[in-house]
């Protein structure tokens, strides 16, 4: 098969991801085996490409949005057969018996394994991955749609969930990616004001045709108190920034994996019962509830098209912030 394989992280502008011919992995117990469809490109990716996330396994194929059709099933899969539509997210396997895994919260499992940084990923026209959080994908969402659901959209969702944020209150969106652009459209399907802060101006008018009620910078004053706010962009000053708009009793949630530190800032920013709190990963779950919205929504995704082999430009693209929606590498 063919594949696009880190060796060795460096700046993306290196090219790092090399194309590669590799022999199948026949799926184990509890495995399957996908011919992918599509795969769309996460940030998280870049961070692993550009080694601020370390992964331990090189040489390793990225990715972990992918939608394909199961080719072949391992032995004690029951729930998924050849010839299902699935999609797989960035978790790969927990293990089913601590209290977190118990107590549904499987994605704060110590031994959590992922997608395209434990194991191979989606960069590649066929992935192998244990059923456990595989997901039969509605009929109703076409494969290059339902690519950045998986991690984007499942992220956003969970980030939602967590801040509180009610039926006619006040959200606060810091950066404008493929996350931002799917949590959006659930949360004027909420029926809240969405105010979005992005340096890009492409991605401020974004936004508001997507429902936003104001777009400015990363800095600007949006002139009312938020209820909530997410925060998108991995820039750590952005969680001190959105306490200056953050009304009593607000929080804020950091919705990605890697960020520049929080700087030192006073402590009556944060007084009036404000927290500031981070989403880890997500669970099964979430993935479930996030796709049977989609369909109702609609969650409509923007997508930018590559091939398999354009993964480095895709990476280079969403690192400079030109792409509006989310970049999808189409395989299959």
């Amino acid at each position: 098969m063919k594949a696009m394989m880190l060796h060795r992280p460096s700046l993306v502008e290196e090219k790092p991801l090399k194309s590669a011919i590799l022999d199948l992995r026949k799926p184990e117990e509890s495995e399957v085996l996908i011919r992918v469809s599509c795969c769309a490109v996460c940030r998280t990716d870049l961070h692993i490409v550009e080694g601020e996330l370390v992964t331990q396994e090189l040489p390793i194929i990225p990715g972990h949005q992918v939608v394909g059709m199961i080719e072949e099933t391992g032995k004690g899969v029951d729930e998924l057969k050849t010839g299902d539509r699935v999609g797989v997210p960035w978790m790969n396997s927990t293990c089913c018996r601590c209290d977190y895994c118990c107590g549904g919260r499987e994605n704060l499992c110590d031994s959590a394994q992922f997608n395209g940084l434990n194991f191979n990923g989606g960069y590649a026209e066929y992935v192998t991955v244990p059923a456990q959080f595989v997901y039969k994908l509605p009929e109703t969402i076409a494969d290059r749609q339902a690519a950045p659901l998986l991690c984007a959209g499942i992220i956003g969702y969970r980030s939602l969930k967590l801040c509180g944020i009610k039926s006619g209150e006040k959200l606060g969106i810091y950066g404008f990616g493929a996350s931002a652009h799917i949590t959006i459209q659930v949360a004027v399907h909420l029926n809240c004001e969405v105010y979005v802060f992005t340096r890009s101006e492409e991605h401020q008018l974004h936004a508001e045709e997507l429902g936003a009620v104001w777009s400015g910078g990363l800095y600007d004053d949006p002139g009312v108190e938020l209820d909530s706010a997410l925060i998108f962009a991995p820039a750590g000053n952005l969680m001190v920034e959105s306490l200056n708009y953050l009304r009593k009793g607000g929080t804020v949630v950091s919705a990605g994996i890697h960020m520049s530190d929080i700087p030192k800032f006073p402590y009556r920013f944060l007084y009036g019962e404000r927290a500031m709190m981070s989403a880890t990963n997500a669970t099964y779950q979430d993935g479930m509830e996030l796709l049977k919205l989609a369909g109702e929504i609609p969650i409509r995704t923007e997508v930018n098209l590559y091939r398999l082999e354009q993964a480095n430009q895709a990476l280079l693209d969403l690192k400079q912030s030109r792409i509006n929606g989310a970049a999808v590498l189409t395989i299959g």
